[in-house]
């Protein structure tokens, strides 16, 4: 017999759904924003109240990636009609595209601070999960001598904020030679992350029965085999979701990168910043940065969004 549900009960239902609705749209209203700007023109940019009906246009994103300067004198027609439609996007903004000598058009620098990014922030991810994974196994399947005390001082390397320990980092780096590489922001994002990925994965090793593995050891199968071929393959919606977690960290950290990098390694959270117009602040061309910046992490997130939930709620370590 199906429950009558009461006037209380179907109230409550729609409070719920309506503050559902109301969070969503609070939580999506800056990347509206910033997508909206994105592909603003320059004068809509910062106009009060705002405006939300716009033609859009593809300059931010010409600009974002060509360096320009003032133009001084306005092309002639026949310049004008010559110059390639994503040139003549930047002339009609009153600015011009730089070239060199050789008449070959200057870019900017964010596509390799982009590239930078991808690098560092995926090569940080694999080794922090790699090896969190195999810790994890360690402590989850063998009896450590000072085990709690082991998880902890790894937990303990979470504890202090990036920009307290920056300094003595950025010291540290210097007189070894690792400022400004991109090895030296690997090894930085993956300590960063181990801590994370190793208290992660051992709450989802320790869901794995230890069965599994005694099977496969009867069958002939080595402890290396066994863990390829049985605990990897179990353990591969916490892997995801522990990768989801440290590619995120890695690929939006700021003051290291701030303060390791200068030119060669630097990624693209400092860099977009500092892309700035003729005299004020260019919001287009930071906005289209950033609404690219945004892009990988939504796709890598998206991807793996069927191991999120349950990563989220099945990997905790019980006690």
């Amino acid at each position: 017999m199906a429950q009558v549900r009461t006037s209380s009960e179907v109230a409550l239902n729609r409070f719920a759904i309506v503050a559902v609705l109301v969070a969503t749209v609070i939580f999506l209203a800056p990347i509206y924003w910033i997508a909206s700007t994105a592909f603003k023109p320059r004068n809509l940019a910062t106009t009060v109240p705002p405006t939300i009906v716009f033609q859009p246009e593809v300059s931010p994103f010409v600009k974002l990636f060509t360096k320009r300067s003032q133009l001084r004198a306005q092309p002639t027609p026949e310049e004008y009609a010559a110059a390639p439609w994503w040139e003549r996007v930047v002339f009609d903004g009153g600015e011009k595209v730089v070239r060199d000598g050789k008449g070959a058009v200057q870019w900017s620098g964010y596509p390799s601070r982009f590239m930078n990014s991808l690098i560092v922030a995926i090569t940080s991810t694999v080794l922090a999960v790699g090896m969190g994974t195999l810790t994890a196994y360690g402590f989850s399947r063998f009896r450590v001598k000072g085990e709690q005390d082991w998880l902890f001082f790894i937990l303990s390397t979470r504890m202090l904020p990036p920009v307290v320990v920056a300094i003595p980092m950025f010291l540290m780096y210097r007189t070894v030679g690792l400022n400004d590489t991109h090895i030296g922001l690997i090894i930085l994002y993956t300590a960063f992350n181990l801590s994370f990925s190793v208290w992660l994965m051992k709450g989802f090793i320790d869901e794995i029965p230890k069965e599994y593995e005694e099977a496969a050891l009867v069958d002939g199968y080595t402890r290396m085999q066994a863990f390829f071929k049985v605990v990897l393959p179990e353990a591969a919606t916490g892997i995801a979701a522990t990768a989801v977690f440290c590619f995120i960290t890695a690929w939006n950290e700021y003051a290291f990168a701030l303060i390791m990098t200068n030119r060669r390694a630097q990624t693209a959270p400092p860099f977009i910043p500092s892309q700035v117009g003729s005299g004020i602040p260019d919001w287009t061309v930071i906005a289209a940065g950033t609404f690219l910046f945004l892009l990988p992490v939504a796709i890598f997130t998206f991807l793996l969004r069927n191991h999120l939930l349950r990563g989220m709620s099945f990997g905790a370590i019980r006690k």
